[in-house]
């Protein structure tokens, strides 16, 4: 008798924008219809329905005991390194009979380095450009932000992708909360490099709160600056490329094909003002959409020769 593959278990952020949580839901339907062979199920670590709790519980009513967890998220912040983990930990306890891998972020892959070229050729007019084309154009490409700097250095090493080759003028990095420079002061530093075309470019998947703001205050700032010429690109979107990569990252977590990277992790590194966090537990903060959280655990993260307390 065939063995199934182990099911795919999609681990999203939540939004409390409807239509973005909605497009995390239609992305998860998409994935199930493209992959018949596999039981699929996607939950939110918090804002939004369902909570990935009620996603695992889900595969479990469908016969499911062995999945890989994917975080649909660009970056290794708390979510990825932390919550996502602990709340797996606890699905375990729950459900003593499943087992399952858990995937990497998604990071800046060549396949979505592609997606965020053509949504600034899209800002620029829809043509497909040249790099000859691009010598004018600086980009401001904004992530989330977050108080790990290891997730902040991840948009900084995207950033640095996606100018090479392309012919951009430059890419600056940004962030839209929790890390700084803002999207203002990103803009402002464009403008003192000598930038006179700018396009923002939210680094999110989908729609939601975060990136309406991005496109708040880029419209704020033009306005103030009617010399520039300043426009904002769209999130990457549920792009057939953005399927395809959640499948490569199930498949390597499958085949046990794990490269997160610990070289620059705060719970492992000492780095300049983060001392105090190495071989700290990680606690998972509050999600109220899991109504059966346990503070009190603390769950192992390894990454090849260390681990992390969860």
């Amino acid at each position: 008798m065939t063995t199934p593959p182990p099911a795919l278990l999609i681990a999203g952020h939540g939004t409390r924008d409807q239509a973005g949580a909605e497009a995390f839901r239609s992305f998860v339907r998409e994935l199930g219809r493209r992959h018949p062979e596999l039981p699929v199920a996607g939950g939110f670590i918090e804002l939004s329905a369902p909570p990935l709790g009620e996603a695992v519980t889900e595969l479990v009513r469908r016969g499911v005991h062995r999945f890989a967890a994917v975080p649909l998220m660009l970056v290794s912040a708390g979510h990825a390194k932390g919550d996502i983990p602990a709340a797996l930990a606890r699905e375990k306890e729950r459900h003593p009979g499943i087992s399952y891998a858990y995937g990497r972020p998604l990071g800046p892959h060549p396949a979505l380095l592609g997606v965020l070229e053509r949504r600034l050729d899209e800002a620029l007019g829809g043509a497909t450009r040249t790099p000859a084309d691009r010598a004018d154009v600086t980009v401001l490409l904004v992530g989330r932000g977050s108080t790990d700097p290891d997730a902040n250095a991840e948009v900084h090493k995207a950033a640095r992708l996606l100018w090479e080759g392309r012919g951009y003028a430059g890419v600056e990095p940004a962030f839209v909360s929790l890390a700084a420079p803002d999207v203002p002061f990103g803009l402002d530093r464009c403008a003192r490099l000598g930038a006179r075309r700018i396009v923002v470019l939210p680094y999110f998947l989908f729609t939601g709160i975060l990136p309406e703001r991005v496109r708040q205050q880029t419209e704020g700032w033009a306005a103030a600056h009617p010399d520039l010429d300043v426009r904002c690109a769209d999130v990457i979107g549920p792009e057939p490329e953005l399927l395809d990569l959640v499948m490569e990252r199930y498949t390597e977590a499958v085949r046990g094909d794990l490269r997160m990277n610990c070289d620059s992790c705060v719970y492992r590194i000492a780095l300049p003002g983060f001392e105090d966090k190495v071989g700290l537990p990680q606690q998972p903060h509050f999600h109220p959409d899991d109504d059966g959280h346990h503070h009190g655990s603390q769950h192992g993260h390894h990454h090849g020769g260390h681990a992390h307390a969860h």
